[in-house]
């Protein structure tokens, strides 16, 4: 049974998500507190946080940015903010989504499922024998193992949040094509997905941090104006 962990200090908001979610085969633990809360999130058996930003103690994003160094589980920011700048911080620290309040548990519950789905396809073992040279891509001084989720820049590891792992991945599959941002979104985040394409702008933006050799003239992932993106090979 997966297990979901629910960081919100509004006891009724967190009781209604989690009955919801306990009715659709969930586990559920809640934390009231931005520190109780991290402490489950690093040191539980958690598949998935639904994380609120506004939380006494440590808040929201603080929590997203020590999670991801650690793990790579989905991350759902649930917040009344908003504003584009909320959602871009957000997602820029790694949060898989970001969800305004109010919403519908349903619609909330339905991302629940997409994102655990998403993350077991794409986290399933492979058995290691069976490894072939299309389990590894090179070029460009990057190596990307497909089979242990794990991207090489010049030999040095770099660490790739899933969304950023998703979005490389499927650019350098497919080399010097120019993708327009909703092309992206649909492709990673999918499951008529709730978004714009700021997502898609800060999780290149992340990545080009991450992998490029100078981030502000990058030479991997261009930007082709009034279009998207492209991978350079």
């Amino acid at each position: 049974m997966k297990t979901i962990l629910i960081i919100e200090d509004d006891a009724v908001i967190a009781e209604v998500q989690k009955d919801y979610l306990e009715a659709s085969g969930y586990a559920v633990d809640i934390a009231a507190t931005g520190e109780l809360g991290l402490q489950k999130a690093i040191g539980g058996d958690i598949d998935l946080i639904l994380l609120d930003l506004m939380l006494p103690g440590v808040d929201g994003y603080e929590i997203c940015k020590q999670v991801r160094q650690v793990k790579h589980i989905p991350i759902l920011m649930v917040s009344a903010k908003r504003e584009e700048i909320d959602k871009i911080r957000g997602l820029g620290l790694g949060a898989d989504d970001y969800i305004c309040k109010p919403f519908s548990v349903g619609e909330l519950v339905a991302r629940v499922k997409a994102h655990l789905n998403r993350f077991e396809r794409l986290t399933s073992q492979t058995n290691p024998a069976a490894s072939s040279p299309k389990d590894e891509l090179r070029l460009n001084g990057l190596t990307i193992d497909k089979l242990a989720r794990k991207v090489f820049v010049r030999e040095r590891e770099v660490t790739l949040t899933t969304k950023e792992y998703d979005l490389l991945l499927y650019m350098v599959s497919h080399p010097n094509r120019v993708f327009r941002k909703d092309e992206l979104f649909e492709r990673i985040w999918g499951f008529d997905a709730i978004g714009d394409n700021a997502t898609v702008t800060v999780h290149i933006s992340k990545l080009r941090e991450k992998i490029e050799h100078q981030p502000s003239k990058p030479q991997m992932i261009e930007t082709i104006w009034g279009v998207g993106y492209r991978f350079n090979v």
